[in-house]
């Protein structure tokens, strides 16, 4: 009889223990998207086929990239601040879609990066510079999250998207001088030096970097042709020749172009990860479907597109 009951009782402590082991998660999903202006598109319909999108991918870490509401709907005239939904929306927002935490990174103008999470987010940096010469224009974030007992850190960045230097008077002779392609490589290194660059045991950790970089990739160059010394490549050879980062989409894609924008020109949206990051990938995507395809805004205001100018990004990692 007591035999009985010992074994009844180990079979449901197995059974309790089995339980929670499925309940546990072991894939990591993150969606990483441009929303162009605080998706402005989704105005109109209250979010809805934005938030019907993100659950349908059911991501447990988004990034947003121009995460703040600017605009009138439907219109290019701004939207007084005390109107604007977003930022201060959206932990409304993202309980929608099934992420109770959200946080928001440095940012010194319209174009702020977002987080939202599943799991709590711990900012350790809000980066937007130093004055008067290493301005991070639309700043950069460093947050961490923990899933499954490990630690990812996520540094977030949307870096200066004109082709002449911020501040300068002639605007043309800066551009024939590349100075907007030099100015985002400055960016870059600061953004590097005060994330990645400030931990010597990084390349040996969980790391993911991510953002609207508004530059291309020497990666890609049989896309774009450039000269080697061209300085349109400077940002992404400092990445690649300064830290530890891998980049996804290409790593991942060997052979092709896959563009993130709806003209199909460029690829200037990038995810990278460090090698214990990125040997967890198992799958990694640029999403063109029914919903993410970029359409030009009938009416052309202001080169907007609908839903956004640019496609998301998602990736799979296991995190056993």
């Amino acid at each position: 009889m007591k035999t009985g009951k010992i074994t009844l009782i180990v079979a449901a402590l197995a059974a309790c223990f089995l339980c929670s082991c499925e309940k546990k998660p072991l894939t990591m999903r993150l969606l990483y998207w441009n929303i162009q202006n605080g998706m402005w598109d989704g105005q109109n319909d209250n979010y809805n086929r934005f938030v019907d999108f993100v659950k349908a991918q059911d991501p447990d870490i988004c990034v947003w990239c121009e995460a703040q509401s600017i605009w009138l709907t439907d219109s290019d005239k701004a939207m007084p601040k005390e109107d604007r939904y977003l930022v201060e929306g959206w932990g409304e927002l993202a309980a929608r879609y099934g992420h109770k935490y959200w946080g928001i990174g440095g940012y010194r103008d319209n174009y702020p990066q977002v987080i939202t999470s599943k799991y709590p987010i711990t900012y350790v940096d809000k980066i937007t510079g130093e004055e008067p010469d290493r301005i991070v224009a639309h700043g950069a974030g460093w947050a961490t999250v923990e899933f499954n007992g490990k630690t990812v850190n996520i540094v977030t960045l949307h870096t200066w998207p004109q082709a002449y230097a911020p501040g300068v008077e002639d605007r043309e002779a800066s551009k024939a001088d590349h100075g907007g392609d030099k100015y985002r490589a400055m960016e870059m290194e600061y953004i590097c030096e005060h994330t990645i660059g400030t931990v010597p045991e990084a390349k040996d950790q969980l790391w993911m970097m991510m953002g609207d970089f508004n530059a291309r990739s020497r990666v890609d160059n049989e896309k774009y042709n450039y000269p080697d010394d061209d300085p349109r490549l400077l940002v992404h050879d400092y990445i690649l020749g300064n830290t530890p980062y891998i980049d996804v989409i290409k790593e991942k894609h060997p052979g092709e172009f896959i563009p993130t924008v709806g003209s199909k020109s460029s690829r200037i949206d990038f995810v990278y990860c460090t090698k214990p990051l990125y040997d967890r990938i198992t799958s990694a995507e640029v999403i063109w479907d029914g919903y993410t395809t970029p359409v030009r805004d009938p009416q052309e205001l202001s080169n907007f597109w609908r839903p956004s100018d640019h496609l998301p990004i998602m990736i799979d990692f296991n995190m056993r």
